[in-house]
């Protein structure tokens, strides 16, 4: 699962970082303002690449979904991406927990074989 949503979150970084290019041509906003709130959530993406295998992890990887389409409002094309994401998010959660599973599966299915066959009588 790390793999997948840690992909997903460097992803998103990028992304974040090119709407804070296109969020500065908005006279409304400072340069700062933007690359305030563009900082704060690349740190957040690649700092969520450490913690995506705790429990809480995976629901501040959700809050950064939504903070990703709520920037559709300053950046249109965001709710887009933003829900392009959270779909990739989604996906990378639930598609990486089954990978786990299959490998904890795998990996005791050939510990138990291990076992076995070190328990054989004769066996080299």
């Amino acid at each position: 699962m790390r793999t997948l949503c840690s992909s997903t979150l460097l992803g998103e970084f990028f992304v974040i970082g090119f709407a804070g290019l296109v969020a500065m041509k908005d006279p409304d906003l400072t340069t700062s303002t933007v690359w305030t709130v563009c900082g704060i959530a690349m740190f957040l993406s690649v700092a969520l690449c450490g913690v995506v295998t705790r429990p809480a992890g995976i629901a501040l990887g959700w809050a950064l979904q939504i903070a990703l389409i709520a920037a559709g409002f300053v950046v249109p094309s965001m709710f887009f991406l933003g829900v392009i994401f959270a779909a990739l998010w989604w996906a990378s959660v639930h598609y990486g927990r089954k990978i786990d599973e299959a490998k904890a599966r795998f990996a005791a299915q050939a510990a138990q074989a291990a076992q076995a066959d070190s328990a054989t009588p004769g066996a080299a």
